[in-house]
């Protein structure tokens, strides 16, 4: 299959990660008929309000650094990171094999 995938794990401050959610929803909406983009999924960590992750899945690793530059991804990029407690915790990078759904 030889696709490009990366898990992120991100910790907000506390009482926004409701918010966090929906603006990384509405990057997961704005992916349709982005180059390269096979899966954009925003998680929440069970039990933990403020715990918040993105797993995608990308044809390739370039389709992905591209997709950054974008301008709405910028724009929501600028609006999510106050919202962080500290960094987020380096991504995990997958080479992914196939499965359900890919």
């Amino acid at each position: 299959m030889n696709k490009y995938g990366s898990h992120v794990k991100f910790k907000t401050k506390p009482g926004k990660g409701s918010e966090f959610a929906a603006i990384l929803l509405n990057a997961a909406r704005s992916m349709n008929g982005v180059k390269g983009c096979q899966l954009y999924l925003a998680l929440r960590e069970v039990g933990k309000e403020d715990i918040i992750g993105v797993t995608e899945v990308w044809d390739t690793k370039e389709d992905h650094d591209n997709s950054l530059n974008m301008p709405v991804a910028q724009e929501l990029i600028a609006k999510a990171m106050p919202m962080l407690d500290g960094l987020p915790e380096k991504a995990v990078e997958f080479e992914v094999l196939g499965g359900k759904g890919l």
